[in-house]
């Protein structure tokens, strides 16, 4: 891909479900409180980060093209 893309979990709304740790271990962690956050807010372009945000139950994540702030999900409707 070559894109570089700027992850963010919105922590008012993150319920701690642990999928995105789930389904990309490499790319989310959570806090002792059940947080999630980005394990690199900066990284490339990555499935199964992607997989992450698509499957968080409550859509806390978003992420964006680090270059531009294009969004890349969740999709506009």
């Amino acid at each position: 891909m070559g894109d570089r893309w700027h992850v963010e979990v919105d922590r008012s709304v993150c319920i701690g479900s642990g999928m995105c740790v789930g389904t990309a271990p490499d790319g989310f962690t959570l806090d002792s409180a059940r947080q999630s956050h980005p394990t690199h807010p900066d990284t490339d372009a990555n499935e199964k980060v992607l997989e992450a945000a698509e499957g968080c139950p409550v859509e806390a994540i978003t992420i964006t093209l680090a270059d531009s702030g294009e969004v890349v999900f969740p999709p506009e409707d």
